[in-house]
């Protein structure tokens, strides 16, 4: 009886952790690179560029088709149920001079269609309508383009946070153990009657503030790792993993060569995009003068009527009566009491005023693309800096740590050495961090970086 009773519970326990592992996800792991170009298929601001671009080419076609021919119909029918009476003259109908005869006129069925081709002949409007069309599509792809820029650099400011954060659970990690093991040390030798009560205090006192440190760079790392999901697209429900080396990446993305790359204004995105508004305001003014043009467009119908007292349209007997319609409308601007040159005027002062925002975006990108160099620049240089900071602490922390146990230094001396090495390792990492953000940015507006073909959700 136990023995059932034991493969029973058995069983039942293979089957729950069977289900355990089919329900849990599988990690997806990725290098920056690959975040990046995931990102820009499937991020979401990314998709949300590309429906603008399909939107922008379906405006277009709508305006273009404005001007192509137009062909409608229509379809009647109606039933008299209650005929309305008319009176006539009596002497119509033969009757006495000053009475009247009730009569009806018409079927009580109806029916009737009618099909309508409707030409734009002439219409200046169209015509720049046509030119504020690729303004239009123009704008949104170089918006799609702005999109991408700032996504690649949204994922690898995400990833780079990422990295950060598991990196500082792992040096603290490594802190800790040593400082449990200089606590324990410590103890022991008070125990033995050799060192002071406060100096156990004292790494005592550090190692609480090196596990809350601790404690919360776990948190801050799931939360970098969910950042880093939304930025690409991932439900943060998935578990993905990044593969690159904080370290590696950053010494991957010194680029002297950045410092010094030239490129002209025209080519940075937000230029071109300020451009475009340019055009488009001048598209505008032209818009505004063509609706002093004339209007010439025609039409053609064609349709049939059937009429019957009773309903028999379907009849082969039916008689239909057929009609057609063919006209040309000619709609001439004559007088608007001023109402369309004021408009005009409005135009041509807001074409002029974004002529002018396009000079102060000119000069504002030559402005942030020398900040992003400088900044850059002082990345490279603070990362040197703090690497040898590092090394330094490092080597005053491991000196007083031995001074310690000898019982030369104190326990201040050592914790502040401890604190040193600390910060200067949280230093370090924050350098490496702003090396890869600061060549992110820098790229960002020299718009160096280039991307395969994504494809259109």
């Amino acid at each position: 009886m136990k023995k059932h009773i034991f493969l029973i519970a058995f069983s039942l326990c293979a089957i729950l952790v069977n289900a355990q592992d089919s329900t849990q996800v599988e990690k997806r792991a990725f290098t920056l690179e690959e975040a990046i170009l995931y990102g820009l298929d499937n991020g979401y601001n990314s998709r949300i560029a590309k429906k603008d671009v399909a939107i922008a080419l379906k405006q277009k076609w709508e305006i273009i088709a404005q001007g192509l021919p137009q062909i409608s119909g229509d379809a009647n029918y109606t039933n008299n149920l209650k005929q309305p009476v008319t009176l006539i003259p009596g002497e119509v109908a033969g009757g006495e001079p000053g009475t009247f005869v009730p009569v009806t006129f018409g079927t009580q069925h109806s029916v009737n269609a009618t099909g309508t081709w409707n030409q734009l002949i002439f219409d200046g409007s169209y015509i720049v309508g046509i030119q504020s069309a690729k303004t239009l599509l123009q704008i949104s792809e170089n918006a799609k383009v702005k999109t991408d820029l700032e996504v690649k650099k949204a994922i690898t400011d995400a990833y780079g946070n990422v990295l950060l954060a598991t990196e500082s659970v792992e040096i603290l990690k490594k802190n800790v153990a040593t400082v449990e093991k200089n606590l324990s040390d410590t103890q022991k030798i008070f125990e033995n009657g050799l060192a002071e009560e406060e100096d156990a205090e004292q790494l005592e006192i550090t190692l609480l503030n090196l596990k809350t440190n601790l404690n919360n760079s776990i948190r801050m790392q799931a939360i970098a790792y969910d950042m880093l999901k939304v930025t690409m697209g991932i439900p943060v429900e998935e578990e993905v993993v990044a593969t690159d080396d904080l370290n590696k990446l950053s010494k991957e993305n010194f680029n002297l060569l950045l410092l010094s790359k030239e490129i002209n204004v025209e080519e940075n995105i937000d230029y071109r995009i300020a451009e475009d508004q340019t055009n488009l305001s001048e598209v505008e003014v032209k818009l505004e003068k063509s609706k002093a043009l004339p209007t010439l467009s025609a039409f053609v119908n064609y349709g049939v009527a059937g009429y019957g007292d009773e309903f028999t349209f379907f009849d082969s007997n039916q008689e239909y009566f057929t009609q057609s319609v063919l006209g040309v409308n000619l709609s001439i601007p004559i007088f608007s009491s001023g109402m369309r040159s004021a408009r005009t005027a409005q135009k041509q002062l807001a074409f002029e005023q974004s002529k002018l925002e396009l000079e102060q975006t000119r000069n504002q990108v030559k402005l942030e693309i020398a900040n992003a160099r400088n900044d850059y620049q002082f990345a490279l240089e603070n990362y040197e800096n703090k690497e040898r900071n590092l090394e330094l602490a490092g080597r005053i922390e491991k000196k007083n740590s031995i001074k310690f146990f000898e019982g030369i230094a104190t326990s201040f001396e050592l914790s502040e050495a401890q604190q040193q090495l600390f910060q200067a390792q949280q230093d370090y990492l924050q350098a490496m961090l702003d090396v890869i953000n600061t060549k992110a940015e820098l790229e960002t507006l020299l718009d160096t970086t280039k991307y395969p073909e994504t494809k259109d959700n």
